[in-house]
């Protein structure tokens, strides 16, 4: 079975849309995102995932912050990016 997505100019399957909707968002997300072995400072930590989300996994241990340089927070994007994925228990 075939999809068709039908725009006002022209029809393609549906594999033609998500491979050039994925070839148009993965520059996006790669800027947006970074890279995951890169490592980044808590004040951009809080800005990408959100100061509240940062200090509740760092309180619950569920985030260790790296200490690379003395008075200065810094985290694994990758770590972030997992944490961020999960479902979380607020309770």
């Amino acid at each position: 079975m075939v999809i068709h997505i039908e725009f006002p100019d022209k029809m393609v399957t549906y594999e033609t849309f998500v491979k050039d909707l994925a070839t148009a968002l993965a520059p996006m997300l790669k800027e947006m995102m970074g890279n995951p072995s890169d490592v980044i400072s808590q004040r951009e930590a809080f800005k990408r995932y959100g100061q509240g989300n940062v200090k509740r996994w760092r309180d619950t241990g569920r985030l260790v912050p790296l200490s690379k340089r003395p008075g200065k927070l810094e985290y694994r994007v990758a770590d972030l990016m997992v944490l961020q994925q999960r479902q979380q228990d607020y309770i």
